[in-house]
């Protein structure tokens, strides 16, 4: 056996593992990305083995979706029928719901726990007062340095001083299926740490360096602690996979849950019949795809002569910000993107004595806070520390509970109002230098490309999404995912800085022909999708919209109360339950962030204007009319559609096995290293959302755990060209990791479903063999 033999597995296995999102950066990903290159039901099946998880709903979950008539009872019996299931569907209910659980080895076990404690003080961003030593020499050599002090163990002088040494004189005597199956079962052990440590190789934080950690290390570290400690660990998979006849039942049942929304989201579409706008509307108002924004859009349009748009929350500006708050360099834009640009924010000449005081209170806020924390954390002092602001913490607590919205503007009063004190200045990454005409021009210009822009009001805001939640480490998993996790309103009021100055107007009309009224003014706001309050800044540069303003104002500020009404399902005080949802430390569910997520619809906004879609959809504005070459819709497929699938599919895993792919529930939860999330004192860093972001109790079902259904408005012939172009979008729908619906404007508006290989078929038809066929 060769000894880079292990090299090569491990190398393999770690293109597998999914990575986990920090908790200040908290990314919504496929938990099974690593399998996409698999059709979806293989998927499930090699995961099942990788990850001993569930892959497919409960049959809890599909007789709950029967009862509720949300999966027809006719699309599954002619799909089982079709598949050779004759009996009834109860029977095959009765075969979903005989699982087999698989009881954890002890040794494992006690591995999983010494492994713990060395992570989570390695890792570490913060909490901890006193560091782990010679972090910066690697998890390796920094473990070693103090495990022979470690009484669980003996480490002796023969231990090699490398992690690759290590690993070689481990694996010397094995083979190549030992060693394969041997990094697959301790990568797989914890893979939410092990998702982490290849998050923090790929970042570019500073811990990337303060405390470097690799897949080798983790590896060498664990499989020398079982050695030393003679634990008997099975290598060999031993994961109980459900029967073929369950993952092929549990297939069908889902399939048809989806083709019974694909056919009722169809009906709504065909017989909205909502004109196009002929007037200049008194505002325009572009909002992210975030399946929040279908509400207020809906009640923002239904208070007044509005027209709005749905565009991705980051704002095609690839881009990081300075905080005025902490100081603190943020990434805003998709993870998959790397950041060009970069905001600095600077004080605005009429505002600069609001700005300086609050400056002068954050200082003060961060001394108390370290001053507080020493005391706290210090031997000497902590338990004279804990007597002596007792009384304090009981009247805190206090505030909290009892008087929670009050309590809060308390805290933070004047943090917006200081904020807008500030006026945001893009350059490029790595300097302030302004960034060329030609590249502003570009920014501005892909909005109205994408969007299929045709007129511009006299008021136009670019309205990014962020949501104000007290004492939620998954606040993060709430703010825009377009910007990675961080708030919108820095890139939108960036773009709205950017189109209001006269160089970027004046070139926009003469190289491309559009004219932007002089009477024209670009606003940025923040829409916080808890309370549905809609936020504008740097209205000051608009004096001669001051009418203008104060009527939107107003409008958004009842729209604000019919959308309140209409989520809480509440007629009186939604706006004060809404803001106790926001305010309140023990809330568990101060909002459901993007659950429910079924589909994401492309096209102009008469196609769903007036429809109530629930918040199912993600909503992109596009106009096939105005995309002459396809380019527009070309780039909302590979980017958009792309990011909405990992998180249609983060929500997915995270519902039918919560335990592996989600983060289990709120109530035990106890945060670690500043990072992440683990149940109790010690267990696998948690990879997915909580229970009570997907469920409405321990028992009923909140999210609908669907494979994403995306529909365009746009003729056949394009999006196969797009496809032919770009072989890894075809492969997520002949996997069927997504479903592509086409409304076909050249054919009477038909829906057409894509089927494997470029073909289609008519989606109101009675499903055919040929057409649902099980994927071999």
């Amino acid at each position: 056996m060769k000894i880079t033999e292990w090299k090569k597995s491990l190398e393999e296995i770690s293109k597998i593992v999914d990575k986990t999102s920090p908790l200040y950066a908290y990314i919504t990903s496929n938990q099974l990305s690593g399998f996409e290159e698999h059709h979806f039901k293989e998927a499930v099946n090699k995961a099942s083995t990788f990850y001993n998880a569930q892959g497919y709903p409960k049959a809890e979950v599909f007789k709950e979706a029967l009862d509720r008539k949300e999966l027809h009872s006719r699309e599954l019996e002619n799909l089982l029928i079709e598949n050779g299931y004759q009996d009834p569907v109860e029977t095959y209910l009765k075969i979903l719901d005989q699982t087999s659980a698989i009881k954890e080895q002890t040794d494992n076990l006690k591995l999983n726990r010494l492994m713990l404690k060395w992570l989570s003080i390695f890792l570490d961003e913060g909490l901890a007062e006193w560091p782990m030593p010679n972090r910066e020499k690697g998890f390796y050599k920094a473990w070693l340095g103090l495990a022979k002090y470690d009484k669980d163990y003996q480490i002796d002088k023969d231990t090699p001083q490398s992690a690759s040494i290590a690993l070689d004189q481990l694996f010397k005597n094995c083979s190549e299926e030992e060693i394969h199956h041997s990094i697959q079962f301790h990568l797989t052990s914890l893979p939410g740490w092990v998702g982490y440590i290849k998050q923090r190789q790929s970042s570019d934080s500073g811990w990337k360096e303060e405390a470097p950690i690799s897949m080798l290390e983790y590896l060498a570290v664990r499989l020398t602690i079982a050695e030393k400690l003679n634990l008997k660990i099975e290598v060999v998979p031993t994961f109980k996979t459900t029967n073929e006849k369950q993952q092929e039942l549990a297939y069908l049942f889902l399939k048809a849950w989806e083709i019974s929304w694909q056919k009722e989201l169809a009906e709504q579409l065909t017989h909205n019949q909502s004109p196009e706008n002929s007037t200049i509307p008194d505002a325009q108002m572009v909002f992210c795809i975030d399946t929040r924004s279908e509400l207020i859009r809906r009640k923002i349009e239904e208070s007044g002569n509005y027209e709005t748009f749905g565009y991705a929350g980051f704002f095609g500006i690839a881009m990081d910000y300075k905080s005025t708050e902490d100081g603190l360099t943020r990434k805003s834009c998709p993870p998959i993107l790397d950041s060009a640009y970069k905001v600095f924010y600077r004080i605005k000449q009429e505002q600069e004595t609001q700005a300086k005081a609050y400056k002068k209170q954050l200082k003060k806020i961060k001394f108390k806070n370290y001053f507080f924390k020493r005391l706290k954390n210090m031997l000497p002092s902590a338990f004279g520390y804990v007597e002596g602001t007792g009384i304090l913490y009981g009247l805190s607590l206090l505030g909290r509970t009892l008087l929670p919205t009050k309590y809060h503007q308390l805290m933070n009063r004047g943090k917006i109002a200081a904020e807008k004190s500030y006026e945001p200045k893009l350059g490029k990454k790595e300097h302030q230098h302004d960034i060329s005409l030609e590249e502003k021009v570009n920014l501005v210009k892909a909005t109205f490309n994408l969007t299929g822009w045709k007129t511009f009001a006299p008021v136009i805001i670019f309205t990014g999404h962020g949501s104000h939640t007290s004492n939620n480490p998954f606040a993060s998993s709430l703010d825009c995912g377009a910007c990675a996790g961080n708030p919108g309103r820095h890139n939108a009021r960036t773009l709205a800085s950017i189109a209001n100055e006269k160089e970027v107007r004046l070139a926009l009309k003469n190289n491309f022909g559009i004219d932007i009224p002089e009477s024209t003014i670009f606003l940025g706001a923040e829409h916080n999708t808890v309370t549905d309050e809609i936020e504008i800044f740097d209205t000051e540069f608009a004096q001669d919209h001051k009418e203008a303003l104060q009527k939107i104002n107003e409008n958004l500020k009842q729209a604000q109360l019919e959308a309140t009404r209409e989520r809480l399902g509440t007629e009186k005080e939604s706006l004060k339950i809404a803001h106790k949802k926001s305010n309140n430390w023990s809330e568990t569910r101060p909002e459901w962030g993007l659950a429910k997520n079924a589909s994401f619809i492309i096209g102009p906004r008469e196609l769903t204007k007036g429809l109530n879609l629930n918040g199912r959809c993600f909503l992109q504005s596009y106009d096939w009319k105005t995309d002459k070459d396809g380019s527009a819709l070309s780039g909302i497929m590979q980017g958009p559609m792309v990011v909405t699938q990992w998180i249609n599919n983060h929500y997915y895993f995270s519902t039918v096995d919560n335990e592996k792919f989600g983060a289990g529930s709120k109530i035990t939860h106890n945060i670690t290293g500043k990072f992440g999330v683990m149940q109790g004192n010690g267990s696998d860093l948690t990879k997915g959302l909580p229970l009570q972001s997907l469920k409405m109790s321990d028992s009923e079902m909140y999210h609908q755990p669907l494979r994403l259904s995306v529909v365009i408005e746009t003729p056949i012939d394009r999006v196969e060209k797009i496809l032919k172009e770009q072989p890894h979008l075809k492969s997520l729908l002949d996997n069927e990791w997504i479903y592509l619906l086409v409304i076909n404007p050249e054919e009477d508006r038909q829906i057409k479903r894509y089927a494997s290989g470029l073909k289609w078929e008519n989606l109101d038809k009675n499903s055919t063999k040929d057409a649902v066929k099980l994927a071999v």
